[in-house]
């Protein structure tokens, strides 16, 4: 059996060594376009600012791992340019001699990811100007950085904005953080979005907030950032804005894609084309709340998927089960998670809701040390089902937004946090976790 997996990252990989494992006979062919395997794109932020050493340490495989131990025809510096569905054929161009190719399969699996996006702004590609991707993207970044840079600016507020803009900080560099919307962390409501802004404000991060970039100015290298607003002086400029599914290749074959491109899945990976599947962050994923189609980019979604794909594949059925859009990122001193639904999206899906906002300690309140907890819960009006939760904190929110996405894969109402046996110590909690202390007081 041929199998081609387009794209050699989380989801990929992850398949490949499923495929590896599951079927002895395998002819296994990764087409990557970049020059790197198997990395942990979330680690790049604290190499950036020397929390992780080295580069290579966010490194899980090398691609001679994946040639030399289990066989693989891993390629690099291969963009596939089009797909023959009919014939079962991909076509591509070898980046580096500018040959073309093509690679007959059996099955295929694209995991082509995502890619940041970079808007036709004038004076978008002047040097100075960085996205962060890939292992290239942040070496680049690290080279820039060590030419004298004092200013940096961000564009884009999202998990990626934020965290760069602790790093940068961390290395001394002074910060500004332009945001198009009336707040950071969108994915947040408004309420809890303000403590993060009073955190950000307090370490010196010079938020603009409801103003658009429209382009950049300088000579040879960015010197400023024009907004429909103002213009601000820079010598750095990172784009935070987002991602798109990195799927226009596959213009021409009929594959279903939802309407920002990301490729429609069913929970066995298979796509609407016989033999093809997709995983990761260009793919859709089931949000279980919502119960339908979403794309929520998330390195544990990608890893998941691309397990169930290879394994599918491989003759193993296998179903992913969804997702609820759980996230958790640490800004400076703060800790911001967040699972389910917001209260934004509650209203925009017509869902009848209730919130519970509570203030509570990290743990037992005569034990020194506590933290205070931020915590909002939303829940069915009617059936008093959970719909989501958004934690902010400097201890104990991982330990708490955890414990909430378990009940809302398993159903569970408002009500039924307080009979869920939870750990208890001093040092850690109370003998009412504080979720359990919301449900006591719900309606």
């Amino acid at each position: 059996m041929k199998y081609v997996i387009i794209g050699g990252v989380a989801a990929g990989m992850s398949a490949a060594m499923e495929i590896y494992r599951t079927d002895e006979t395998a002819e296994i062919t990764v087409l990557e376009r970049g020059e790197d395997y198997s990395y942990g794109q979330c680690g790049l932020p604290y190499v950036i600012n020397d929390v992780i050493p080295e580069l290579e340490d966010v490194v899980a495989r090398r691609v001679e791992t994946f040639r030399e131990k289990y066989g693989m025809d891993a390629r690099i510096s291969t963009e596939v340019t089009n797909i023959n569905v009919k014939d079962q054929i991909v076509y591509g161009i070898d980046l580096e001699t500018g040959d073309g190719f093509q690679v007959s399969y059996d099955k295929l699996l694209i995991t082509t990811g995502a890619d940041p996006v970079k808007p036709k702004w004038e004076g978008i590609d002047l040097k100075g100007v960085h996205t962060l991707k890939t292992l290239t993207d942040t070496e680049e970044i690290m080279q820039d950085l060590d030419e004298g840079v004092e200013h940096v600016t961000i564009v884009g507020g999202g998990y990626i904005g934020l965290e760069m803009a602790e790093s940068f900080k961390t290395l001394g560099k002074e910060v500004t953080l332009i945001q198009r919307g009336e707040q950071v962390a969108p994915i947040f409501d408004s309420d809890m979005a303000d403590l993060i802004h009073e955190e950000a404000k307090q370490k010196g991060i010079d938020l603009k907030l409801g103003e658009s970039v429209t382009g950049f100015s300088g000579k040879d290298r960015v010197e400023s950032v024009k907004t429909d607003q103002h213009t601000y002086s820079t010598d750095f400029v990172l784009l935070a804005i987002g991602v798109l599914a990195n799927t226009q290749f596959l213009q021409g074959t009929g594959i279903h894609l939802n309407p920002r491109g990301a490729i429609l899945v069913n929970p066995y990976m298979e796509t609407s084309l016989k033999n093809i599947y997709a995983a990761g962050d260009c793919a859709t994923d089931f949000h279980r709340i919502k119960q339908k189609d979403d794309h929520i980019p998330l390195g544990t979604t990608a890893n998941k998927q691309g397990r169930i794909a290879g394994a599918n594949m491989a003759g193993n059925p296998l179903q992913f089960k969804g997702v609820l859009g759980t996230s958790i990122i640490k800004f400076f001193d703060l800790t911001l998670g967040r699972v389910g639904l917001s209260e934004r999206e509650a209203e925009q899906l017509k869902f009848p809701y209730e919130v519970q906002t509570s203030k509570a300690n990290s743990h037992a309140g005569y034990y020194p040390g506590g933290e205070t907890l931020h915590m909002k819960l939303i829940y069915h009006r009617d059936s008093k089902k959970l719909l989501g939760g958004q934690i902010i904190g400097k201890k104990g929110v991982d330990k708490r937004v955890d414990v909430l996405a378990m009940a809302l894969y398993h159903d569970m109402t408002i009500h039924e946090l307080v009979d869920v046996d939870l750990s208890y110590a001093p040092p850690y909690n109370g003998v009412w976790d504080p979720l359990q202390q919301m449900g006591r007081k719900a309606k």
